[in-house]
């Protein structure tokens, strides 16, 4: 059985660690390149990744001009889709509305889980 597509979680990704943000996008812009169909999810302290403005002030490297925006972009460029978790939404005191536009859909735990489940589909986990 071939792959269909590519489910990534951000769980550990923080802003507060921008050193730690550039691969997960990097990777879904190459699963999507590759004709998967790439699903990111966005939990914990990634969802304030989806708030106007806040991947544009940051960097993964001081050696690298390249925002984590311009990382993200590439990956919707390429296919991704990117999805917030409600529950990690409201742990912020977010909604869907407080998101760029390319985040307003919403996807959690149980359909991760099912993608996870799914042999069609490849995960990984940052």
């Amino acid at each position: 059985m071939s792959r269909q597509g590519l489910a990534i979680l951000l769980w550990a990704a923080d802003p507060a660690d921008p050193v730690r943000l550039a691969t997960p996008f990097a990777q879904a812009a190459a699963g999507a390149a590759l004709e998967l169909q790439v699903e990111v999810y966005f939990t914990a302290r990634s969802v304030l990744l989806l708030q106007p403005g806040v991947a544009d002030a940051l960097r993964a490297s001081t050696r690298f001009d390249k925002t984590i925006a311009s990382w993200m972009q590439d990956a919707l460029d390429h296919g991704a889709r990117f999805l917030a978790c409600t529950d990690a939404l409201a742990a912020h005191g977010l909604t869907h509305a407080d998101l760029i536009p390319a985040a307003r859909q919403h996807g959690g735990a149980v359909q991760f889980a099912a993608r996870a489940a799914d042999p069609a589909w490849a995960t990984l986990v940052f």
